[in-house]
């Protein structure tokens, strides 16, 4: 099978092209993932929900994504990107008009569900794939540093964008609140993010080239993909390397609601915290990513786990008092930190490990099915572990339950190191 490959001579500059991929690939979960994360404490209050009650909806686009990521690789290695890509951001975008009318549990229910297959299906294996072929042989962690750590500098813009539309429409005194106004501060930040995604869309229309590879049914490479990414012992390892890592990831969602419960900060100093760390993701991905071409992406990996592990438990033991209160930002910061640098070299596993470039696709598909399952669980299973001990106590547990998955997570790197060396199966095409 051909690779997707873009053309040299094609007119569009190779940076154009990274920095489509980027946008696009952040913007698309914009709305099912950046308004939970930078604007949870209101979006709860305007949806009268629970953290538990919110989790126990956003299960559902777990399940679907979860469904759509297999096939939606297999479809990756066969179809152009550009149009993948752009008809998944329009779709989404349409989303978000409904989700500006504050449907009840139910209607979550349906509009995450929906979410989990436009975001998904079309859009994640293709992003990977041109992105792995835009980095070439020798620059994978440069290429997967870009395309993350650039994506975190979008989610940052975009969202301190957003925390300004909140702050305009919003009272910055909790007294003069009213119901209406926080209302309308939500629907303005929901509407721009709509905007926003299919901007994108646009921009992937107009300069994302197209593939050279012709469009085709699925007549050859199926079930010999299958077998190849079924079988490989390193693609499984990076699937639970994924898992872990993305717990972390979305362990940073319930910051927000740690900084106004326990930190006392109001609403809006809350989210704007939570934006302006956001740009530590595009510093840490890239620099991973660079750092990962000289000394390895497996021992950058490493590395993060490590200092994950170290700062949860800190954050579980400690009390916010005066005295303590630079300690626990400080090590808030540092998972920030470990947290992005990983997200900016796990796909980057895929060349080191010598995973077949024909088959990149499919093996993105089995690692994202298994790898983004705490899209299933983590917001119902987050939820519950803090509801259930209100207050600092629950935040311990939940720090608690993020430090057992880094520890996985540093196990499942230590053997895809022994794994990789020996698994015939991923030896490089010739």
């Amino acid at each position: 099978m051909p690779l997707v490959k873009f053309s040299a001579s094609n007119k569009t500059p190779r940076w154009l092209i990274i920095f489509c991929l980027i946008f696009a690939g952040e913007m698309i979960f914009s709305l099912p993932f950046h308004v939970p994360r930078y604007f949870r404490v209101t979006m709860l209050e305007v949806l009268n929900m629970s953290n538990t009650e919110f989790g126990d909806a956003f299960v559902f686009y777990g399940i679907l994504a979860m469904i759509a990521y297999f096939p939606g690789g297999m479809i990756a290695d066969r179809y152009s990107p550009r149009k993948l890509i752009t008809f998944s951001l329009i779709a989404t975008a349409l989303g978000g008009v409904y989700f500006a009318t504050f449907p009840g549990q139910l209607g979550l229910v349906f509009l995450f569900g929906y979410w989990g297959i436009t975001t998904v299906f079309l859009l994640w294996g293709a992003l990977i794939r041109a992105t792995r072929e835009w980095g070439g042989t020798l620059a994978q962690g440069k290429a997967f540093g870009l395309l993350d750590g650039g994506r975190g500098l979008v989610s940052a813009a975009v969202a301190s964008a957003a925390v300004a539309i909140l702050a305009w429409v919003m009272p910055e005194s909790m007294d003069s609140i009213t119901e209406g106004k926080r209302m309308a501060a939500m629907r303005s930040v929901i509407y721009f993010y709509s905007l926003v995604t299919f901007a994108a869309a646009l921009l992937s229309w107009m300069f994302i080239p197209e593939s050279k590879q012709a469009e085709e049914k699925f007549r050859v490479g199926i079930i010999s993909g299958l077998k190849y990414v079924i079988g490989s012992r390193v693609v499984w390892l990076q699937a639970i390397i994924v898992v872990c890592a993305y717990v972390g990831y979305k362990g940073l969602d319930y910051y927000t609601t740690y900084a106004v419960d326990i930190l006392g900060m109001h609403e809006v100093s809350a989210a704007r915290y939570m934006s302006n760390a956001a740009y530590l993701r595009a510093l840490s991905a890239v620099g991973a990513g660079f750092l990962a071409d000289r000394i390895t992406s497996i021992r950058v990996v490493g590395i993060a786990f490590t200092l994950a592990l170290l700062c949860y438990l800190i954050l579980a033991s400690l009390h916010p008092d005066p005295e303590f209160i630079n300690i626990i930002y400080l090590n808030l910061l540092v998972t920030f930190i470990a947290v992005y640098a990983l997200r900016g070299v796990y796909f980057a596993l895929l060349e080191e490990t010598r995973v077949k470039h024909a088959f990149t696709g499919t093996a993105v598909g089995l690692i994202s099915v298994v790898g983004f399952t705490p899209d299933i669980f983590f917001y119902s299973a987050g939820g519950r572990i803090i509801d259930a001990s209100p207050g600092l106590p629950g935040f311990r547990h939940y720090f608690l339950f993020l430090a057992a998955f880094v520890f996985l997570g540093m196990i499942s790197v230590l053997l895809l190191k022994f794994s990789s060396s020996s698994d015939s199966n991923d030896a490089p095409p010739r």
